[in-house]
């Protein structure tokens, strides 16, 4: 997989992960919405440890910078 996803890109998809959950655990969103929250909050996270996104691709969006690209050596 290729990098896709940028450091800004990474704050801002952890950031409101953070913040779904934390509607999430102070029940301001609850059943269904509570559970989309979560699903959510995992996707944006995993996506973000990962620098990955399926979507990107589909679309062909790349937010990430040509030096994140490379690979550590």
């Amino acid at each position: 997989m290729k990098k896709n996803v940028g450091t800004t890109d990474k704050v801002i998809r952890i950031s409101l992960a953070i913040v779904l959950l934390i509607l999430f655990f102070t029940n301001v969103l609850t059943g269904v919405a509570g559970i989309i929250a979560i699903i959510a909050s995992v996707v944006l996270i995993g996506t973000s440890l990962f620098s990955f996104c399926g979507l990107y691709t589909l679309f062909g969006t790349n937010t990430c910078s040509i030096e994140e690209q490379k690979p550590a050596n």
